[in-house]
């Protein structure tokens, strides 16, 4: 790789009507993350980008809060009204106007397309000193993607939108994968000189490669080897599809590193998941977000893990366990039906089952922290109501519902006196049987 520079550009503009939905497409989620991050951090991970260029459009302002949120380097660029990809691109041109590096353009729903992929891609553009290099794929069904289309010496010339194409373009097999590593100052040139004289009525970023081969540029294409990397997402049931497919390689990478998944059909974890060795994960456990797993762990069956979990060596979380942006030490246990979020397990606590740490009030919309400190033991059925502390070794009385700190050592039980009714149930058949058994 050169010494230049490199910033991208990523389309986000469309409204995504397939979708059927008020939520812009590429805010719908895959294990709770945006598509558009999985775009923007597979970009972010190239350590030679220093700056991103999100191009929107349809519900701008919640596009633009996402990225704002999440991306420090990334600036929001707004394409009103939407006339076409090329014009998108171009909304970018004035804050690259001094600009001398390479620029990749990526689509904004394509979650799968890899870090590796687009460094090999960058890679390959630098080496062929090329001025443009378009990605692309070959498929045996080409339908709905834009033909590369090369002269009888097999130079790339251009590329035609299938409904531009004619019938010999529509026959072939190498199309347009929608990634672009363009070198600015000599490219930048053609977005001025667009036209939307097409099928479309739009300015089309697919014919720069023209411009690029009229002015003797040096046009490249770089065919990718895995074309589930550009699987676009248009529709729910594409989400869906992605969604396996992203799965699927998060699973085998986790299994490959010497975790046990017993049920990969049922069980699904989120690429920014870290689990260790010789950890287990049973059936119908789901896990979202970002979070970092021990060694030699029990997770599930149907356990959730929402995100924001630290999870030290062997631990045990059990069925129907709910865990949220908590941290869990070392040699701890917590038993089926319970809820932790918010907290702060110490090392060998037992969690009784159904114990709920009560986190949020619902007034205030403020979460509080619940605290376990080492060797302490809480009851089935306890409730520890945020914020509040339980100490060292201190337990929780089967049923109690703690509001106070409890100090180490000290047993807590909030629980009416039992009290035995003898013949009730007897009295109570007889009453409503008319006195007859």
């Amino acid at each position: 790789m050169s010494d230049k520079k490199v910033k991208s550009i990523i389309l986000a503009a469309g409204k995504g009507t397939r979708m059927k939905s008020k939520l812009p497409k590429v805010l719908h989620t895959i294990f709770d993350k945006p598509i558009l991050g999985y775009v923007l951090d597979s970009v972010n991970n190239l350590d030679y980008v220093s700056e991103n260029f999100v191009i929107i459009g349809h519900e701008a302002q919640r596009v633009e809060d996402f990225v704002k949120s999440n991306y420090e380097n990334t600036k929001c660029v707004l394409q009103s009204p939407q006339l076409g990809t090329g014009d998108a691109v171009n909304k970018a041109a004035p804050y690259l106007s001094n600009f001398d590096g390479y620029v990749i353009i990526v689509c904004g729903d394509t979650p799968l397309i890899t870090s590796e992929t687009l460094n090999s891609f960058i890679d390959f553009h630098d080496h062929n000193h090329a001025d443009l290099t378009v990605m692309s794929a070959i498929f045996d069904n080409p339908k709905n993607y834009g033909r590369i289309i090369r002269d009888k010496n097999k130079k790339f010339t251009a590329i035609v939108e299938e409904k531009d194409a004619t019938t010999e373009q529509k026959s072939v097999k190498e199309v347009n994968a929608g990634i672009y590593c363009l070198n600015w100052k000599s490219i930048s040139g053609a977005f001025s000189s667009l036209q939307n004289n097409n099928a479309q009525g739009e300015y089309y970023l697919t014919d720069i490669v023209k411009w690029a081969v009229n002015k003797n540029l040096n046009v490249q294409s770089y065919i990718l080897e895995n074309n589930e990397e550009i699987f676009g997402i248009n529709s729910k049931v594409q989400l869906a599809q992605a969604c396996q497919i992203l799965n699927s390689r998060n699973i085998l990478k986790l299994m490959e590193s010497g975790v046990q998944i017993v049920d990969t059909q049922s069980t699904y974890i989120s690429s920014e998941t870290e689990i260790g060795a010789d950890t287990i994960i049973l059936p119908n456990v789901y896990i979202t977000g970002k979070n970092k797993i021990g060694e030699n762990c029990k997770i599930g069956p149907f356990s959730h893990i929402r995100g924001g979990a630290v999870i030290g060596n062997n631990v045990r979380i059990g069925n129907f366990v709910e865990i949220k942006k908590s941290i869990i030490k070392d040699n701890t246990n917590v038993s089926h039906l319970s809820y932790v979020g918010d907290a702060e397990l110490g090392s060998h606590v037992n969690i009784g089952a159904g114990t709920i740490t009560a986190n949020y009030n619902p007034i205030t919309k403020v979460k509080s922290k619940t605290i376990i400190k080492d060797g302490a033991n809480t009851g089935s059925n306890s409730v520890l109501v945020a914020p509040v502390t339980l100490g060292e070794m201190a337990s929780t009385g089967a049923g109690s519902i703690i509001t106070k700190d409890v100090e180490p050592y000290a047993l807590a039980i909030t629980r009416s006196p039992l009290k035995i009714f003898s013949q009730w149930v007897k009295n109570k058949i007889e009453q409503y049987s008319g006195g007859s058994k």
